[in-house]
């Protein structure tokens, strides 16, 4: 199984006319997922890579069963595009856009959270469950089926990550970007329950950084969890005192520092890698 998307899921893409919608849209089609619509305004009619293009996503939803989407738009129309879809009955939100403000991704995540949506990002690289869909903007050739569930708030680094897996023979159920803004809505510990409850999943990997407290909440959860946990966290060497990284990667009284997150985790029983390509052996020693 994978979690959120899988062979099923019929995916929208919003601003499917545009060079990164346009561009990515071919990817995930070359990569195998059931891209059924695009919305574009003012381009109803169109193809893009044999897609047809709608007005609206209640059009698209109305002749293809669209059921799940992924938007492309310029941020100051992000959240107009977010309601849209969830009016129109979308159950997945994939927000890829960085710069939305904070007032407007509070305000989204409240609506899909009274609808039940699943919001992933924003400023995310989005989601892929190998084998059976991809909805996002991360390489196509880097990954394969397998046991192991990825989650990231880094894109580069789970990029480099899910490839040391995948060459390790480690392929993976789905592989999930939270998105680097500070208002999110799919988080450490959603991911990690849905991972939990997942069959095929055999063991889970946690890619984090520096600030923020996400993996301290995580590694409350992960106290409970009988599938074995690995973890990576970003900027060890980061400077003191300068801002680096994404919007949620801040360190505020003290709390979100490498240290305190690597305490938090290994005492959850998590096992913490010092370097990226490690990941792979600590999963192969937890999975015995």
């Amino acid at each position: 199984m994978a979690i959120i998307i899988d062979e099923k899921t019929r995916v929208l893409v919003q601003g499917v006319t545009g060079n990164q919608g346009a561009f990515h849209t071919g990817q995930m089609v070359n990569f195998g997922s059931r891209v059924v619509a695009g919305t574009s305004p003012g381009r109803r009619g169109q193809e893009v890579q044999g897609v047809p293009v709608y007005e609206t996503v209640e059009e698209a939803v109305e002749k293809h069963g669209a059921n799940a989407s992924i938007v492309f738009v310029p941020a100051p129309f992000a959240k107009d595009a977010a309601f849209e879809a969830i009016d129109a009955g979308i159950k997945v939100l994939v927000m890829v856009p960085e710069h939305i403000p904070v007032q407007d991704a509070m305000e989204i995540m409240a609506v899909a959270g009274g609808k039940g949506v699943t919001v992933i990002g924003p400023n995310t690289f989005g989601i892929i469950s190998p084998g059976k869909c991809k909805m996002g903007i991360m390489p196509n050739h880097i990954y394969k089926p397998g046991p192991v569930g990825v989650v990231a708030r880094s894109g580069t680094l789970s990029y480099e990550i899910a490839f040391t897996l995948s060459n390790a023979d480690l392929g993976q159920t789905t592989v999930l970007g939270m998105g680097g803004d500070r208002v999110i809505g799919t988080n450490f510990v959603d991911a990690l329950k849905r991972f939990e409850a997942d069959p095929e999943t055999k063991a889970v990997v946690m890619v984090g950084e520096i600030g923020g407290s996400a993996e301290e909440e995580a590694s409350e959860f992960i106290k409970q969890m009988k599938k074995p946990v690995v973890a990576y966290l970003a900027g060890k060497s980061a400077p003191p005192g300068k801002r680096m990284g994404h919007a949620g990667a801040i360190i505020e009284r003290g709390r979100g520092t490498f240290e305190s997150k690597v305490k938090a985790l290994t005492a959850a029983g998590a096992s913490v890698a010092d370097l990226p390509w490690q990941v792979a052996d600590l999963v192969k020693q937890r999975l015995g």
